[in-house]
């Protein structure tokens, strides 16, 4: 396959890929994934600030038994 014919696949692809994306489905899809995101990031900060809180008790635990 020669330049030319790369070029032409790259662009059908191209246009494949934006009409893909004007999709409603397409839309409601990615807000998902999004959503998702976030909600997963918001768990993880907020069991990271859980892990923080108890190793912050671990440590005046073991200063106030000395």
């Amino acid at each position: 396959m020669d330049k030319w014919g790369v070029f032409a696949l790259g662009a059908l692809a191209g246009v494949c890929a934006v009409s893909i994306a004007k999709t409603d489905a397409f839309k409601k899809a990615c807000a998902t994934v999004v959503s998702q995101g976030m909600q997963l990031k918001n768990d993880a900060a907020a069991f990271a600030e859980s892990v923080k809180e108890d190793a912050q008790d671990m440590v005046a635990e073991s200063k106030s038994d000395k």
